[in-house]
């Protein structure tokens, strides 16, 4: 029988009254009077704007971002919302999260900084999207369908309204998110289905399988050709060359296998253009830079850089001290997404498009001027390196923290973060130069994958304890929990509008969430 707990004594019920009778303190908290000077410099250090002094009272992040695009003589139509990092002088510290103007002067005087008034404090301020994505909070849809577990969800660049997956029964599906129903079956594969991009464009899907086959499809469910022949084991990972790239409207993609190739395919024709060789080892992920450059991790505890246009090996990132998992690139975003983006303005000429997608890329791999694409590796060490190939081959960071295998990593479309997710239960969050922020605790088995929001500003991970979560990233804190799955979680994705997470695992449905 469950314990039942005692009433109240006499007493306990006596001091709760008293406690009802007494008026509760709710003066506001003393903020102290006076100004700070502030210094405003962009990510690479260059000032914005004059030094100004900003009344203590009145330093709440919402009002400094306002007195920025003020100072910068913008329109209110044209106000960029802004994220600020404090420096503080003669010191390498900084401060990540901005303090309530109460806390301020604490945190300043926390970090040595006796009389704030007195010295000039520099902000850096990080542009954040001008759009808004709300946190999932509910699920819409759970579809039926697939006959075994769920591996793979991605969905398409043109719209949120269609949503691919790949599974276990041999099949890829194309599902139509807005009636949550099924709306094509991709058969033809006689393995599972264990990788699948869209195209940039958003007009094609490609699908890689256990019968070490790649296969093209159109948006309405069709093959396209014939399958592509020539690897020896199973496809592990595919990749499609950034939009702005395509000569003459041939796209061309990259598949890596289990055989140690990866081979890149002309896919108007299916013929092989190059075979990359060179691992010694499973390839288990492949990505397809904007500067023409090809990434591949492998079992064999290397990352190769190879150069795509002549299928040549550039350099080995070899630092990893066993298997590589994931790799994923700063840039990954705007070259998945290419020319769509939150205006809905798509250009109608190909040169037009291919313009779009270049100022965009360019746009996101720019530091101090200069394109510089980052890469991420996740392995088996529990470790993850960060890499500027065109540097050098040394890592520019080792990212240290997880107590298990690294499973998935991704950089934040905004290039600001990196979020590791791990066999520690864990997602733990790093920013651009690889500098350790918080860890994410909430799930209580291994994290199979996680998604950013098209405007960074929400996080939500897959596990195998059968939820989603999504989490704040200005407070870090967990926003929604989204339980729903009957098994392991092990594909998801946000649609790159917003409005909608899809994911799928062992329970062999779809599930769409919306806010």
């Amino acid at each position: 029988m469950a314990t039942v707990a005692p009433p109240p004594s006499k007493r306990q019920r006596r001091e709760a009254l008293e406690r009802t009778q007494i008026q509760q303190d709710v003066t506001p908290p003393v903020i102290e009077a006076g100004s700070f000077k502030a210094r405003f410099i962009d990510n690479d250090g260059n000032q914005l704007a004059d030094t100004i002094e900003v009344p203590l009272a009145d330093a709440t992040e919402k009002n400094v971002s306002l007195l920025l695009n003020t100072l910068l003589g913008r329109d209110r139509e044209e106000f960029t919302p802004y994220r600020f990092r404090i420096h503080i002088s003669g010191s390498d510290t900084v401060i990540d999260n901005y303090p309530t103007p109460s806390e301020f002067l604490a945190v300043l005087r926390k970090h040595g900084i006796e009389n704030p008034f007195e010295t000039t404090i520099t902000l850096a301020a990080e542009p954040q999207a001008v759009f808004k994505v709300q946190a999932v909070t509910r699920m819409s849809n759970r579809i039926p369908g697939h006959g075994e577990a769920i591996l793979a969800a991605q969905f398409s660049p043109k719209t949120s309204g269609l949503l691919a997956t790949g599974s276990g029964d041999n099949t890829a599906r194309i599902w139509n998110t807005d009636s949550g129903t099924p709306k094509y079956t991709l058969k033809g594969h006689t393995g599972w289905v264990l990788a699948l991009a869209w195209s940039p464009a958003g007009n094609s899907l490609a699908t890689g399988s256990m019968d070490k086959t790649v296969r093209i499809w159109d948006e309405s469910g069709q093959a396209v050709g014939k399958p592509f022949n020539g690897h020896a084991k199973w496809i592990t990972s595919i990749a499609w060359q950034p939009f702005h790239l395509w000569r003459d409207d041939t796209p061309k993609l990259a598949s890596a296998s289990k055989d140690a190739t990866i081979r890149i395919w002309i896919v108007n024709t299916g013929r092989t253009e190059h075979v990359l060789s060179g691992h010694k080892g499973s390839v288990s992920c492949v990505r397809w830079g904007g500067t023409d450059l090809i990434y591949s991790a492998s079992q064999d505890k290397t990352v190769k850089v190879w150069d795509a246009v002549n299928g040549t090996l550039k350099y080995t990132l070899a630092s990893h001290a066993h298997w590589v998992n994931h790799l994923a690139l700063s840039t990954d975003f705007v070259l998945r997404t290419a020319f769509y983006d939150h205006t809905k303005n798509v250009p109608t000429t190909t040169e037009e498009k291919r313009a779009k997608a270049k100022e965009r890329f360019e746009k996101a791999a720019k530091q101090q001027g200069k394109i510089a694409e980052r890469v991420i590796s996740a392995s088996d060490d529990f470790t993850m390196y960060l890499w500027d190939p065109e540097q050098g081959t040394k890592p520019l960071a080792r990212l240290l923290g997880h107590q298990k295998q690294v499973n998935h990593v991704l950089f934040s479309p905004d290039g600001s973060l990196i979020a590791s997710s791990s066999w520690d239960n864990s997602i733990k969050l790093w920013n651009r130069d690889g500098k350790f922020l918080t860890t994410l605790r909430a799930h209580v088995a291994p994290v199979y994958q996680s998604a950013f929001s098209a405007d960074s500003r929400l996080l939500v991970s897959g596990s195998r304890d059968t939820t989603l979560k999504v989490w704040d990233m200005r407070s870090f804190k967990l926003s929604v929990d989204l339980p729903g799955h009957e098994d392991e979680v092990y594909a998801l994705d946000w649609s790159l509008d917003g409005r909608l997470v899809g994911s799928g695992g062992k329970d062999k449905a779809v599930r769409l969430w919306r806010n």
